[in-house]
């Protein structure tokens, strides 16, 4: 990363200000000093190298440590204690980088900023960030303020670096983000870090290295790096898309848009297929996610079980019951405490639910969802809609390697971890295979993040991404074909019928396969 914004030591690193938000034990920040030091012909004062440095860390254990770190490699340098003290004193800063006062600007900001969701952040700093940033929208985690702050920092042409979650790319929450970096500031370069362990720990999420600079108006440098060794240090050297895994994207920054940076040839069908067909929303189909309850131990048991009156449990699907392809129940059950008009039931009007509830008082009243209003405090996190559980629909689980959708003909309430397709315009069975297809997959693959093992999430904001035919534009034929293909879970035959409805050439179709090859089939040379 550091050759990548050319903080190289054949360089005069002098009269370039880096900084690093969040340094913690120093991996980065001793790399980048040793570079420093590198860079000087000989032993400099410590006084000129005062202002090239600055690295902010929060955590006490792990500035004290950082701090050690860099004074015992000063001192390799031949710096004398009072050099240390003084260069540390102006390089390190003890603080929450967003909210410390850094006066000037940087030439470059480097790092792994820390990833941070908004439910462990105090509600009274959560709303100081409030005041203070604009991006802090829907669920952001805090890497994302941390980006909007380093933007902010960098000087004319100055350039962020940052190895993160790639999550703001694409889903609701970098909207504002992606917005933020569309006016006045380029994406130079992406990494996909898919393929390798880029920290010390495991992560679910994949991270990204990515290369934003001021007023940067070039292509953008996509590159995928399969280990640590390869990735490419020469990404913009003149040959440098001729190698293999490298290539060039534009237009990627668009506003709020998602950052799309597969191939092209992937994202002109994509193009080709959204400007021809509605979307799934725009057909006649609703998209839901299923209950949180915020305490499933409580809520959640064998339906036989649960000791409460027959009208306030309801048969739960969860992603176990969809293990096979076919919905399978296995016996749970969740206990509701919603009427069908969203109000809640009564304790007096249900006797066996209010001495159920009272029991788990203790475990349900500790959510936040209950502190936070607690003269409602058995409601589930999401209102439960009884009627849902008789209407039939399909069923998809947020994280799946591919689509797995399953027809549930209305006795299931969807557990969480279920998203749920309805319509009063489709045939469920006709638009499973069309949701089980590559086309589908495709427009979850452009627009989703992935996780850890290739996971893709089907998660409504993607799912209403798919485009598809208008229902009544199709053939009696088509519809038999699609639901053909459904019944017997043919992924080929769902390909073949969906390709037909959309218009997809031998070419695209070709393309698609491949793309969506997997790994034994390529060892084999299969399609």
């Amino acid at each position: 990363m550091l050759d990548w914004v050319g903080y190289t030591s054949d360089k005069n690193l002098k009269s370039v200000r880096i900084l690093e938000p969040s340094c913690g034990s120093g991996e980065f920040l001793l790399a980048t000093i040793e570079r420093l030091l590198k860079s000087c012909e000989k032993k400099v004062k410590a006084k000129e190298l005062s202002g090239c440095i600055r690295a902010v860390e929060l955590h006490k254990s792990s500035f004290d440590h950082a701090t050690h770190s860099v004074k015992a490699l000063l001192g390799r340098f031949g710096y004398s204690v009072k050099d240390q003290d003084e260069l540390c004193a102006s390089w390190l800063v003890h603080g929450d980088f967003l909210l410390t006062n850094l006066p000037g600007s940087f030439d470059i900001v480097i790092g792994n900023p820390p990833y941070v969701r908004q439910e462990l952040i105090p509600a009274a700093l959560l709303s100081e960030y409030k005041k203070r940033f604009t991006t802090l929208y829907d669920r952001a985690d805090l890497y994302v303020l941390f980006i909007e702050r380093s933007l902010e920092l960098l000087s004319d042409n100055g350039q962020l670096c940052f190895i993160c979650a790639d999550r703001w790319m694409k889903n609701k929450y970098g909207q504002p983000l992606r917005q933020y970096v569309s006016q006045g500031f380029g994406l130079k370069a992406y990494m996909d870090m898919t393929h390798i362990d880029a920290f010390h720990s495991e992560v679910a999420a994949y991270p990204a290295i990515t290369l934003i600079e001021r007023a940067y108006t070039g292509p953008t440098f996509v590159a995928h790096a399969k280990s640590v060794e390869a990735l490419p240090k020469l990404l913009f050297e003149a040959d440098a898309v001729h190698a293999p895994d490298i290539r060039l994207a534009r237009g990627v920054v668009q506003g709020s848009e998602p950052w799309l940076l597969d191939a092209s040839d992937l994202l002109a069908l994509v193009r080709r297929l959204e400007e021809r067909f509605p979307t799934l929303e725009e057909d006649g189909c609703k998209v839901g996610i299923g209950v949180a309850t915020g305490a499933d131990k409580a809520f959640i048991g064998p339906m036989d079980e649960l000791d409460v009156e027959p009208s306030r449990k309801l048969p739960l699907a969860t992603t176990r019951d969809l293990d096979s392809g076919h919905v399978e129940w296995r016996g749970l059950g969740v206990v509701n405490p919603f009427e069908e008009d969203g109000s809640l039931a009564s304790f007096k009007k249900y006797p066996k639910f209010a001495a159920y509830l009272m029991e788990r008082q203790e475990q349900i009243a500790k959510r936040h969802v209950a502190k936070r209003d607690q003269a409602r405090w058995y409601r589930t996190i999401d209102r439960i809609t009884p009627s849902l559980a008789q209407c039939p629909k399909l069923l998809i689980p947020d994280i799946k390697g591919e689509a797995l959708v399953a027809y549930e003909p209305g006795r299931l309430y969807p557990h969480h971890n279920l998203y749920y397709v309805v319509s009063d315009t489709w045939d469920l069975e006709a638009l499973q295979a069309i949701l089980l297809s590559d086309v589908a997959r495709l427009f979850v693959a452009t627009y989703s993040t992935k996780m850890r093992g290739g996971f893709l999430r089907f998660q409504a904001q993607y799912l209403r991404r798919i485009r598809i035919p208008a229902y009544l534009s199709l053939s009696v034929k088509d519809k038999k074909a699609l639901i053909s293909a459904a019944r017997s879970l043919d992924k080929e035959k769902a390909n073949a019928a969906a390709f037909k409805v959309y218009g997809i050439s031998d070419d695209e179709a070709m393309l698609l396969r491949e793309h969506f090859k997997k790994p034994d089939q390529e060892e084999k040379g299969g399609a």
